[in-house]
Formats: C-alpha cells, structure tokens, sequence
C-alpha cells in the first residue's frame, strides 16, 4: 500500500500540471475502449456475478454489481460528457482590488490524491478514474471483493487510456488484493493520501469514518422522502412517487418514504398502492394510511394489498430498506412533512410535488438536505443526471462537498496575490 501511495503521489504531479487537451484525450480514449471492449468486460463481470451468486449475496448487492450494457454505455457516455466541458483547474475567480493596492482572488486546484473505497457497484472505478483525470488528481481505488474482477479489467482500459494519452499509468491504481487490511493502510496513509471517500454500505463507511487519519467525504444512508403536497397535479403525484420507488430497487437515490397530505390522500393513496401492489412493493403504513387504503378495499385497483400492506413502526421513517419496500405516512400539510424529513432523513434527497409555488420555495429552503427537488424523482441525484460527467459519490457532509461529488468537489481553493511591489506599512 506504501508503495502505491508513493507512485501515486509522484503521479498526482503530473496529472496537476496536464493540459485539458491531454486530459480530455485521455477521456476520449477511454469512452472508446469501454465500447470496444463490452464483450469481454461483461465476461469479467459474469465471473464475479458468479461467484457472488454462489455465496450468497443479497439481491440488492447483486443487482448493484452487475455490469450490463447500458451501465457501460453510460460511463461511457459519461467520460465524453466530461471531457467536453470547461476545465476548472487554474481557473481564479473572485479577484478584488483591495485598498493597499493588491488584488486578491482565489485559484482551483487538485486536490492531489483520493482514496476510493467501494462495494458492489464496478461502475464506480469509471466515474472514479475519469473523474481524478478531468479533475488533475491521481487516485486509488479499493473495489469489493465480489468485484475484483470486473474492476481489473476495468482498470486496466484505464491505464491504457492514461497511457495511449501520455499521461502517468500510476494516476489510477487499483488495490490488487482483496484483503481487508488494505483498507486499513489505505486510510491511515496522510502522507500519500490527502482525502478518503468511501462509498458502500453503513458498516463500512462507520468504520472509514472512524478509523481514518485523513479527512472523508461520506453519506452513511440513503433515506430519501417524496412529499405529496396539498395542492399537486394527482396524475404527476403517482408517476414521481412510482418512479422514485420502484425504477430501481438499490440505489441510494430510490425513494424509502412517502408523506401524504391529508387534503389528497383520498384521491392519491388509491391509485399509487394499487401500482405498487402490482409489482409487489411492500407498505408500511402509519393508521391514516391504512385507513385511507382499507376504506377503498372493495376498489378493485387496491383489493389485492393483502401481503402487501404492514403497520409502520419507528424504525421504519428512519429506515433504508434498498428493497420493494416503502413507509408511507399521512401528514396534515408541509410543516408536518419539513418537520418531519428533517427529523428522519438521511439528509441525502428530498422532494415535493406540489402546485403552490409558495410551498416548493419553504421546501427548498428548509429541508435540509443535499439535493431538495420539486416535482421531479428523487432517481435525478446522480452526478450525470445533474451534468456533472459522472460523480465520486453523493456527501451529505456540510463542508467543502455536498450531494453529489463531481469535479468541483474533487479540487480545492487557495488564495492568489497580485502585486506591483506593495508592501504592508
């Protein structure tokens, strides 16, 4: 591990100082091998999907390290998203003349070396590695086990890319071995290393958070709420609150909780159950709830909840279930829903659907969250989704970065000076 934080510490050198036309070169290049290679990528990927498969692993996780054709084209994608736009790095922003005669602004700047430490997803070494090169980094990656051979091969496109661009092979470097001690050496190396992000399940980044010698940016869940105002458009109400729950299952962004204004429970609670029952998503419902949706049992849209429906309990409105599972609780109007999101949310995403402009705006201010959205699905908190090219990963820390990481969160600010011979009196 000592040896890779040095190579990767003499890279990061290297990497500040490349000009964007190499950099996005690199990008380029790498979009393009990713295409070439989807056949053999996804061979890789079966091996691990495999062996994971034969161990046990949760549905969830399973479903997160797989590695299909789209999710290559997306990263794909996303390197070329990145390498189209400005580059950040060197650019001052804020320069002032102050009364002494200077002028002084602030310049962006790598932050030289990130450790990346991640479960499942194998998608993560793409938008890890692109996002060290657009932003002039060099990083190493710590996959999961389940994935190492996903992430090799992965890796390996990467430094050709890095390579066929002239820039370091060491810019990225995966951790070769599965043994969890890496993980220990990896965060308690401040003399290689300048930031850790790790990206996984609470366990892991509880660990990270507790045991690292350098700083982290982290989210430990992902608790996200869709808020049904009184007034909203019903129709759009169910596509949102559908979609945020049920387009996929595992991501951090998929909605966990539902509130429900008591105005239209009546008229929404009907429609989005008998959806949800149709795909077997679970509800755990608080008694107003319940209420609404027993009292329309003989509605043929909601008579087969049986199963499907369950009294909600504490835990449930802090809970992250990852599953087709959801809490859906009846609240008389927006105090109750801000009130109670910033109670127990993870403060990861949160949104509104609402008709009242006045309301949309107390909900963004309010909540307080990492990404606050009206009327759209809690599934856009995504790097790419957002423009960003692709993301290290979604903070819900309050400094430095927050919701999702793209190449602004991956640089730092330092003050610059101009002068013409002044000196302080």
């Amino acid at each position: 591990m000592a040896g890779l934080g040095l190579k990767a510490k003499v890279a990061s050198a290297h990497m500040a100082r490349a000009p964007a036309a190499i950099k996005n070169r690199a990008l380029a290049g790498l979009a393009a091998l990713l295409r070439q290679s989807v056949d053999a990528l996804q061979a890789a990927n079966q091996r691990d999907l495999d062996r994971a498969t034969a161990a046990g692993l949760a549905a969830p996780l399973l479903d997160r390290l797989k590695l299909g054709a789209k999710d290559l084209d997306t990263v794909a994608r996303g390197c070329e998203q990145l390498a189209a736009m400005p580059d950040v790095i060197g650019e001052i922003i804020g320069m002032k003349q102050q009364p002494s005669g200077i002028r002084v602004g602030q310049m962006r700047v790598p932050i030289g070396v990130f450790g990346m430490i991640y479960e499942s997803r194998p998608n993560v070494t793409i938008e890890a590695a692109s996002l060290a090169i657009k932003s002039g980094n060099a990083c190493i990656l710590r996959g999961g086990s389940e994935a190492i051979e996903s992430n090799k091969a992965l890796a390996a496109l990467v430094q050709q890319a890095l390579i066929e661009a002239g820039l370091p092979a060491d810019a990225v470097q995966l951790v070769p071995t599965t043994d969890r001690e890496a993980v220990g050496q990896l965060i308690t190396m401040p003399q290689f290393v300048d930031v850790i992000i790790p990206r996984g399940g609470k366990g892991l980044i509880e660990r990270v958070s507790r045991d690292a010698k350098v700083p982290v940016i982290k989210h430990l869940d992902g608790n996200c709420h869709v808020y049904v105002d009184d007034p909203c458009d019903i129709a759009m109400a169910v596509k949102i609150a559908d979609n945020a729950k049920t387009q996929k299952y595992s991501p951090c962004n998929a909605a966990e909780s539902l509130l429900v204004a008591r105005g239209v429970a009546d008229a929404f609670l009907p429609k989005i159950a008998a959806i949800y029952a149709s795909k077997g998503v679970e509800m755990r419902c608080d008694r107003a709830a319940a209420h609404v949706l027993l009292a329309q049992s003989s509605n043929k849209a909601v008579a087969n909840l049986e199963g499907l429906m369950a009294w909600a309990t504490e835990q449930d409105w802090y809970e992250e279930y990852l599953a087709p599972v959801i809490s859906i609780k009846v609240v008389e109007g927006l105090d109750e829903a801000i009130a109670h999101i910033n109670k127990y949310s993870s403060h990861h995403t949160d949104a509104i659907i609402t008709r009242d402009h006045m309301h949309a705006q107390r909900f963004l201010r309010e909540v307080d969250s990492a990404s606050v959205m009206v009327n759209a699905s809690t599934r856009f908190a995504d790097g790419f989704e957002f423009g960003l090219g692709a993301e290290i990963g979604i903070s819900t820390d309050k400094f430095h970065a927050r919701g999702p990481v793209g190449i602004e969160g991956l640089t730092s600010l330092k003050y610059v000076v101009l002068g013409d011979g002044e000196v302080r009196g």
